[in-house]
């Protein structure tokens, strides 16, 4: 069982962004604490593995806020000391000073959300930190205690070259990170981009751009040593993360927050996005409002085919009927057969995992197996 917090505060709000997440306001982040403290104290006791606070902008809040929630979460999920415990954090001038109270109350992960090093990516993304932040920030986080720090960059932001990425991908290592994330540029939306992209699509990447953006990201990242063990995911040996590793093997996960989802037993529940209701509902102890999906059969499995396609490991054919009680090979013959024959499957060995090609088309591969009809489009 994994635990996820949301803390969806931000001191500005990135345009490409459409996370459950506000401007900070005092007030409001001081009720909602104090609602996120109650859900989780009303929630049943059991020992959970890994613990992950996410936003929204976790480190915008004063670091004794953060400590306090991170000892709640400990003493309600009996986390085991030195449990894989990770906390995002921007990178932003003033923003990084809570770090020896973060590892005080048994944080051990950093994640920083960098997403460039250049100067004109973070305008456009309009982010406020610079280079010389990033390695203040980190330095920081080192000297409080952290040995497991990460990086998220982003490719595909307009005007973006395949050497301009380069640059940031070498930049990054250039800070020693143990995990990097890349993610490509999506358009979501509601978003001040969607609005930009529709007025000029040409300002944004292309597929074939992109796709060399992460070729790029492939060949820089596993060439300084890192392990490629998922889609958007490099780390060094003996640093993959542990929390999210638990999503892609479709194991249990609890969310508390706004907008937070939760996965037991086949249900998925996704909390409201309304900050108001969600905050009135958990300081009442009451339940939160929310959407739930079971997810039964065919979709069940099919979903957990394509969370595990996403990683190196692949599908374990062996491990799959123990779970699922189905002969993996048999059910989804056709799909296999079909991505095998374009060069975007390998199934040797017990195992059914993307090829390198695979990884490219990782999405539309993926969603075979969820839909098989898609795989004739491929």
């Amino acid at each position: 069982m994994g635990i996820y917090v949301h803390l969806p505060f931000c001191p500005y709000v990135c345009p490409y962004c459409d996370f459950a997440k506000w401007r900070f306001d005092e007030a409001a982040s001081r009720r909602y604490l104090v609602a996120l403290e109650a859900e989780i104290a009303a929630a049943p006791a059991f020992a959970a593995a890994t613990a992950y606070f996410g936003g929204g902008t976790p480190n915008a809040y004063p670091p004794a806020d953060v400590a306090r929630l991170a000892r709640l979460v400990r003493e309600r999920f009996s986390l085991p000391a030195g449990a894989e415990f990770t906390v995002e954090a921007n990178p932003d001038r003033g923003l990084c000073a809570g770090f020896a109270a973060y590892r005080a109350a048994g944080i051990t992960r950093i994640s920083f959300g960098v997403q460039s090093f250049d100067p004109a990516d973070l305008h456009k993304l309009g982010r406020r930190h610079d280079a010389a932040d990033v390695g203040a920030a980190v330095d920081a986080a080192r000297t409080a205690g952290f040995d497991n720090i990460s990086i998220d960059l982003m490719f595909g932001v307009p005007g973006q070259t395949v050497a301009s990425w380069r640059r940031t991908l070498e930049a990054a290592l250039a800070t020693k990170p143990q995990h990097v994330s890349t993610y490509g540029l999506t358009i979501e939306a509601g978003t001040p981009y969607e609005k930009w992209f529709a007025r000029e699509p040409a300002a944004f990447a292309g597929e074939d751009q992109a796709a060399d953006m992460y070729a790029a990201a492939i060949d820089v990242l596993e060439g300084a040593g890192f392990e490629h063990y998922e889609i958007s995911n490099f780390a060094l040996p003996g640093f993959r993360s542990r929390h999210n590793a638990n999503y892609w093997e479709n194991g249990d996960y609890l969310g508390f927050g706004v907008g937070a989802a939760s996965y037991r037993g086949g249900v998925r529940r996704t909390a409201t996005r309304d900050l108001t209701a969600y905050a009135l509902a958990a300081a009442a102890g009451g339940p939160v409002p929310a959407d739930e999906e079971r997810l039964e059969g065919r979709a069940r499995v099919g979903e957990a085919a394509m969370l595990a396609l996403r990683t190196d490991r692949g599908v374990d054919v062996r491990a799959f009927a123990e779970r699922y009680g189905i002969d993996f090979l048999e059910m989804f013959a056709p799909v296999i057969a079909e991505m095998r024959s374009l060069g975007l499957l390998d199934a040797d060995g017990g195992r059914v995992v993307l090829t390198r090609r695979g990884r490219f088309l990782a999405n539309e591969v993926c969603a075979a197996f969820i839909e098989p009809a898609l795989g004739r489009s491929a």
